[in-house]
C-alpha cells in the first residue's frame, strides 16, 4: 500500500475505506490530495477482492472544496504539485469503478468535495452536516461534475437553484431533496454506516457488482440494446451457486452464506 500524505486508505473483508485526512484543514483539498485520491481508487477499482469503496472525511469535516489559503500562500511549505487533466477524473472513478460507493458526509461538504459527494452510488449524512456547491462564491463556473452528476440525482430546476443561488443547505434539506439517502445523528452514524456497508457486504458478491455495472451500461444504452444486455446477465447469474444458495437461504428463513 503507497504511503499517501494527504488521505487513508484502508482495505479489509470487501470493504475499503478511503479517508480525506488534512483534518488541520477541515480536509481541504490540494492538488496533491486530488491526486492521491485519483491513485488510490484506481487502486481500488482494479481489487477484484472489494466490493464496497467508503468516503469519508477526518475530524468533523467531509470536504469544503479547495483550500484557498494553501492555494494562495507564499509560504513555501505549501508548494503542491501541478494538476493534469486526469486528475479531474475522481468523479468519474466514484461514478463507474466496479464497487459500489458511497460517500458519508459527516460535516462540511462544498464546492469540489461536493463534486466527488455526487460522483459517489449513494450519500448518507450526519445531522449538522451542511452542503454548498459554493463555486460561483469565489468566482469559478466549477469542475469535478456537477453539472453532469447533480441534474440526475435531484432534478434539472433543484441543480440549478442549489449551482447559482450558492445557499448552504442541511443535511434534512438534502434528504428531501433526495440527494442523500440516509440522515443520522452524530451518535448514530458511525454505527449505522457500519450497518449498512455490513448488509451490502453480505449480498453475493456477483450480483452486486453486475447491478453496478448495470446501472453504469444503462446510463449509455437504449432501454432495448439494456434489455438485451440486462437479460444475459440475468441468464447466468440466475444459474448460479449463490443465487441457488439464496433461494434455499429464503425458504430456510436463515441468512445465505456466499463463499
Amino acid at each position: 500500500m503507497p504511503n499517501f500524505s494527504t488521505i487513508k486508505l484502508e482495505c479489509a473483508t470487501g470493504l475499503a475505506r478511503l479517508i480525506l485526512n488534512r483534518p488541520e484543514r477541515r480536509n481541504g483539498m490540494n492538488n496533491l490530495m486530488v491526486r492521491e485520491v485519483g491513485e488510490a481508487l484506481r487502486r481500488v477499482a482494479a481489487d477484484s477482492s472489494l466490493r464496497v469503496l467508503l468516503l469519508s472525511g477526518a475530524g468533523d469535516a467531509f470536504c469544503p472544496g479547495a483550500d484557498l489559503k494553501s492555494m494562495t500562500s507564499s509560504d513555501e511549505r505549501e508548494v503542491d504539485v501541478a494538476l493534469q487533466p486526469e486528475d479531474f477524473q475522481v468523479p468519474a472513478l466514484l461514478h463507474t469503478m466496479p464497487q459500489v460507493t458511497i460517500a458519508a458526509v459527516n460535516g462540511a461538504c462544498a464546492g469540489a468535495g461536493f463534486g466527488w459527494a455526487c460522483g459517489a452510488d449513494i450519500r448518507v449524512a450526519r445531522t449538522g452536516a451542511m452542503f454548498n456547491t459554493a463555486f460561483l462564491n469565489v468566482a469559478v463556473a466549477g469542475d469535478m461534475g456537477v453539472p453532469w452528476s447533480l441534474p440526475r440525482l435531484v432534478g434539472a430546476a433543484k441543480a440549478r437553484e442549489w449551482s447559482f443561488f450558492c445557499e448552504k443547505f442541511s443535511a434534512e434539506e438534502a434528504l428531501a431533496a433526495g440527494f442523500v439517502a440516509r440522515v443520522w445523528s452524530a451518535d448514530e452514524f458511525a454505527g449505522n454506516m457500519e450497518q449498512l456497508v455490513g448488509n451490502l457486504l453480505r449480498k453475493s458478491p456477483t450480483a452486486l457488482l453486475t447491478m453496478k455495472a448495470h446501472y453504469v451500461a444503462a446510463e449509455a444504452m437504449t432501454l432495448r440494446d439494456f434489455l438485451l444486455l440486462e437479460t444475459e446477465r440475468h441468464m447466468r447469474i440466475a444459474s448460479s451457486k449463490h443465487t441457488a444458495e439464496a433461494f434455499r437461504a429464503f425458504i430456510e428463513k436463515r441468512e445465505p452464506r456466499f463463499d
